[in-house]
Formats: C-alpha cells, sequence, structure tokens
C-alpha cells in the first residue's frame, strides 16, 4: 500500500463502522462518536458518524456535527506561530522579544510551595522563556485541572482555564524555563504574541492564515448560528459508569454574537476552537503534505518548517510522557498514569505542539507520527511516513475515558489493516 495515496477496503470500512455503532448503541457506553481518516492526497479515506448528538436527545450525530475541540487547538495555534517564525516576525528562541511582547511572562516567578501559613512561597526565575518553551510545554506553565499546587494558589476565587478571560491564565511558573515538561497554558501565551506582533485577533490571523486557504468554513473561535445549530451536546461520565448531558465548559464564544462582544472574550490558542472533524483533517492532510494542502494547492508552512514541528524538542527528556498526571479537578480528567501505552525502553518525544511516538505504535502508525487530544476526549493522529492519519471525537468529560480511548484504538488499528 504506497503512501501516495492510503486507502482501505469497503470490508474493513464497513468492519469500522459496525465497531463504532456497536460502541454509540448505549448512552452509558458512548452517546455520540464522530471518526474521520484522510491521507496524504486528501481524501477522506473512512467516514462515519453514530449515536445521537446527546444522550437525552432524538437528533443523530451526523458528520456536519461541531464539536468544542478543546486542545486539539493547540496544532492549530503552533501553525501560526510557525508561519510568523518563517516570517521573521517571531523567534524560536529569542526571549527577549518574548519579554517585550508579553511583559507578563517576563515577569512570570516561580511557585516554590506554601509557607506554614498556606501562603505560596514565590522564587524569580533564572531563565528567559522563549517561544520554542512554549510550544513545547516547558515553559513552567501548568494547567490548575492537572496540578494541585496551581489549583491552591487560584483559591478562594478559583482559576477557570475557559473562562474567556486572560487574567485566568496569570502565568505561574512550577520550575525554572527549559528543565522540565509540564503540560500547560503555553500555546496560549505564545498566540499572545501572534496577537501582538501582528495586531491582529487571534480569530482574524488563523482565518486568514489557515483556515481560508485549506478552504475550511466550520472552525471557529466564534461559531456563527450554522454550526451552533449542529453543536454536539457535552456530556458527563460518572465514577459508575453512567452519563448525563451537562452544561457546555466554553460557553462564553457561544454567546459572543457581535465582534463587541467577540472583543471582549479571549482567544484561546490553547483549547478554544470549534470544529466539523472533517475539517480539522484538511489540516491534517496538509501536514501530512509538508505544508501545502492537497486539496487547494495553497502552502501555509514550508517543508523544512513542518520538519521542525516534527522533530523531537525535548530529546533530554525521553520519559517525561510516563509521569503521571494527577487528577486535580475529577469531573473533567482521570488520573492519566502515562500519556501513550509503549514498551518501556522506548524513548518519548514532544514536537511543536504535539506528542511524537517516535518508534512505530502497536496500532501500525509509522515512526515519528504526531498526535494529541482535547479534554472532552476527542484524538487526532498525523502519520507522515505512512500518508495517513485522522481524528475521533466525542464530547464526554472526564479526559481519559476509558471507552473512548478503546474505541480510538481500535478504529485507528483498522485503518492500518487497510
Amino acid at each position: 500500500m504506497s503512501s501516495e495515496g492510503y486507502t482501505i477496503k469497503e470490508a474493513s470500512a464497513t468492519r469500522i463502522r459496525k465497531t463504532i455503532d456497536e460502541a454509540t448503541s448505549s448512552k452509558d457506553k458512548i452517546p455520540g462518536f464522530v471518526f474521520v481518516a484522510v491521507n496524504k492526497n486528501g481524501d477522506e479515506i473512512f467516514s462515519h458518524a453514530s449515536g445521537k448528538r446527546g444522550a437525552e436527545t432524538k437528533e443523530p450525530m451526523t458528520l456536519n456535527s461541531v464539536f468544542w475541540i478543546a486542545s486539539c487547538t493547540k496544532m492549530v495555534g503552533g501553525i501560526a506561530c510557525m508561519q510568523l517564525v518563517e516570517q521573521g516576525k517571531l523567534s524560536l528562541d529569542d526571549a527577549d522579544l518574548v519579554g517585550k511582547l508579553a511583559p507578563e511572562l517576563k515577569k512570570a516567578r516561580i511557585l516554590d510551595g506554601f509557607d506554614e501559613k498556606d501562603r505560596p512561597i514565590w522564587k524569580e526565575k533564572k531563565t528567559g522563556i522563549t517561544l520554542r518553551h512554549l510550544l513545547s510545554h516547558t515553559s513552567g506553565l501548568g494547567y490548575t485541572f492537572f496540578n494541585p499546587e496551581l489549583k491552591k494558589v487560584g483559591l478562594p476565587r478559583g482559576i477557570d482555564e475557559f473562562s474567556g478571560r486572560i487574567e485566568d491564565l496569570d502565568p505561574i511558573l512550577l520550575f525554572e524555563p527549559g528543565s522540565k515538561f509540564n503540560y500547560g497554558t503555553g500555546i496560549d501565551w505564545a498566540c499572545v504574541l501572534v496577537e501582538r506582533v501582528t495586531g491582529q485577533s487571534l480569530s482574524e490571523y488563523i482565518n486568514a492564515n489557515v483556515f481560508s486557504p485549506l478552504s475550511i468554513k466550520n472552525m471557529s473561535f466564534f461559531p456563527p448560528q450554522s454550526m451552533k445549530d449542529n453543536l454536539a451536546h457535552m456530556h458527563q461520565r460518572y465514577p459508575d459508569g453512567h452519563i448525563t448531558t451537562r452544561e457546555h465548559l466554553l460557553r462564553g464564544p457561544l454567546y459572543a454574537n457581535t465582534p463587541e462582544q467577540q472583543k471582549n472574550i479571549f482567544n484561546s490558542a490553547g483549547a478554544g476552537l470549534f470544529a466539523q472533524p472533517r475539517e480539522y483533517v484538511k489540516i491534517i492532510a496538509t501536514l501530512l503534505n509538508n505544508g501545502t494542502s492537497p486539496n487547494t494547492g495553497k502552502q501555509i508552512l514550508k517543508a523544512e518548517t513542518v520538519n521542525e514541528m516534527f522533530s523531537n524538542q525535548i530529546p533530554n527528556m525521553p520519559n517525561f510522557g510516563r509521569e503521571a498526571i494527577q487528577a486535580a479537578t475529577p469531573e473533567l480528567t482521570n488520573p492519566i498514569p502515562e500519556l501513550y501505552p509503549q514498551p518501556k525502553e522506548q524513548e518519548q518525544g514532544w514536537g511543536l505542539t504535539f506528542m511524537l511516538t517516535i518508534h512505530p505504535g502497536a496500532t501500525g502508525r509509522g515512526a515519528n507520527t504526531g498526535w494529541w487530544a482535547g479534554l472532552p476526549n476527542l484524538f487526532w493522529w498525523a502519520d507522515r511516513e505512512k500518508g495517513v492519519g485522522g481524528m475521533v471525537a466525542s464530547q464526554i468529560v472526564p479526559f481519559a475515558d476509558a471507552e473512548v480511548m478503546g474505541l480510538w484504538a481500535g478504529v485507528e488499528s483498522a485503518i492500518y489493516q487497510g
């Protein structure tokens, strides 16, 4: 099977559809699910929507359904940053430029524990934060729902990274920049640099420089009514396994209908986009095709830039994904013992905004496959070696849902079985 036009047999497609339909047959399994796979030619080699748009509705999930893609946004924000690196407006390793554009990061201090009265102890950092740190999660920033210490600092008011306020992204560092990996708000701050160097909102910039050249219409920080009409419902899974619908986690952009209202909402490169999965995979196809859309012929990144994004930025941290992530907010995330199941002797990698499985994976994915996820259990992958990638989408919290992750592994494996 050549990487020039990866395809799967109809019998395989039938099996995958059946597997997905079985998983959505009971609302307490997965209420609704979409899976789209794509090759480097931009062909949708598989697409299927199954189940309902919400556990309490009779409306079917369709390929037009819109999902809050949460941290799947990060890869798109990374593309915006790397376009500006290509143009010389940003630099991966210039801490002075970061400090000039974002004085908040220059002033950021390290949280060094708490005193006997539970007041935070602060320490000055010795190293300036760079764009490379921000894109590789080595700046020292974190998320409250993964880190009990950050959560504690925010009390009694609390910190909500999905509030639509930049104030909730107060840059508190957990360690000296560059010294460790910690998943957090770095890419939000990376794209604050994008806004400040271009003078545009991130939404305006990405619409013009990513979505427009790729002919993406149903992907937005501020979904128009046509997208909101197709919005998938958010769900909560309880410890006993049952599921109910719940209020949406990112409501601000859904209420912001005018330019004035939108101006007051932070454009989150870390978690702000809403999308149809079949639109998101147009970006995956562009990465598989070395930065040029196979559908429109427009180039959004140079091939060498894509190579850099898929290069391991933290070779000195080969086990970063094996350090368990705590569930500081259990309603949002399950504990994560490791980011991706791999043999213990295999080193792990992180590119510019996403994880790399440096060695071929058990599903059949090739070496140096990029992948990442979104909080309500969405997952994407881009395998440049074999010329194939895809996205699975649900809307269930907490993250790391066993039902969805099992289905993702199954359907990805089936794609590689041809």
